[in-house]
């Protein structure tokens, strides 16, 4: 069944991104010829007014065909007025735009309504992420272990939320440093005199377990200085969705929108100039199958992934190169500083250059998927905490 959803998730998006190509394109009064989900021959197809609609069998992409897209047709003079390229350039951006466009504001619409309904995904709040081997807490916690208390001091319950979950880590830390060694043995590495009693959720069930902290010497990352705490040896890191008002919701997610817009510039950056980046880098074959294990895993967290998809669609589209819309904008936008149309033949080497490049990119993402689900890494990366 998940295979099945995700191929509805991703077809969806492809769908909502031609339509608004195609609804923008009809509202400027361009004529459009067709409207496709997928690629090559039609294995279904139907006429309405002067639109076919239809499906191609090769299932990547979409695409909408507005008549005059190539200046050098050959169009019936009735139909001349409404060709892509006799329209003024703003038509154009707008008609062009209007598919990324789409695809940012599913983001929107999916992630803020994750946030509203499950909650804020808190990556710090108290869930044990990692056990540090040899420490006080090395056998007896786990990661993915939820932290309800240290010694009455509560951790995670039903009434956290994303805003005090800060406030509840400083709560648990302070009450950990507050067990001491036994005086005169108080060294770097001795054991508190008296364990602290720790209340954890594991598998849907409490269980309390006694772990003596330990003293140790760690970096105190707002000073930058040296410091000796009493510590369990656990990392918190664990993701969960906590509670959030609407209105913390609208709040949260245009930050996190930005951030995703923000980190996948960065990353399409150091494609040029970083081995690591580019051996990172996935293609739809990779975010399909993410999006197919996360869907197993937890639906919200499909829902942010399928939103974070849609909003790298749109960025990647608007990236400045023919055939991708971003390059129909940036010569559209050239064509009106140079104040003439732009000779086709110039559009058509850039064509080009953007196709090989989109090619390479796609390979070069296919051929780390391949690596990934040949050695399994693809799998464990989407399981999470």
């Amino acid at each position: 069944m998940s295979w099945v959803l995700a191929f509805v998730g991703f077809a969806v998006l492809i769908i909502l991104h031609e339509a608004g190509h195609f609804a923008a394109a009809k509202a400027v009064g361009m004529r459009v010829e067709k409207f496709y989900l997928f690629f090559g021959k039609p294995i279904w197809s139907v006429r309405r007014g002067e639109t076919e609609y239809g499906i191609g069998w090769i299932p990547a992409g979409g695409f909408v065909k507005i008549t005059g897209m190539d200046p050098r047709e050959e169009l019936p003079e009735d139909v001349l007025p409404r060709a892509y390229y006799r329209q003024p350039t703003w038509k154009r951006i707008v008609v062009i735009a209007a598919g990324p466009l789409v695809n940012i504001v599913i983001a929107f619409v999916l992630i803020f309504a994750v946030y509203a309904t499950a909650g804020v995904p808190t990556p710090n709040a108290p869930v044990v992420n990692s056990v540090a081997k040899n420490s006080a807490a090395a056998g007896k916690l786990e990661p993915g272990d939820r932290i309800v208390s240290v010694d009455g001091v509560q951790g995670f319950n039903d009434t956290l939320t994303y805003k005090n979950t800060v406030e509840r880590r400083t709560a648990l830390t302070r009450q950990i440093s507050s067990h001491r060694c036994a005086p005169g043995s108080d060294a770097v590495g001795c054991s508190a005199a008296t364990p602290a009693r720790v209340v954890v959720e594991r598998d849907g069930e409490r269980r309390t377990v006694s772990v003596a902290p330990r003293k140790t010497t760690v970096e105190n990352p707002a000073t930058g200085r040296k410091e000796d705490r009493q510590l369990l040896g656990i990392t918190y890191g664990g993701l969960d969705f906590l509670p959030a008002s609407v209105g913390d919701a609208a709040k949260e997610t245009p930050d996190y929108v930005w951030f995703v817009t923000s980190e996948t510039a960065k990353a399409i950056t150091r494609l040029f100039y970083s081995a690591e980046a580019r051996r990172e880098i996935g293609s739809v074959a990779g975010a399909y199958d993410a999006t197919r294990r996360t869907i197993e895993f937890s639906t919200p967290r499909a829902l942010i992934l399928l939103g974070v998809v849609s909003l790298s669609l749109a960025i990647i589209n608007l990236a400045p190169f023919l055939p991708l819309d971003g390059g129909h904008i940036f010569w559209a936008i050239a064509e009106k500083v140079r104040g003439r149309p732009i000779p086709f033949t110039w559009l058509e080497r850039a064509s080009v250059v953007g196709f090989v490049l989109v090619i390479m990119l796609f390979g070069l993402g296919l051929y780390n998927d391949i690596g990934r689900f040949a050695d399994g890494t693809a799998a464990r990366q989407v399981q999470g905490p």
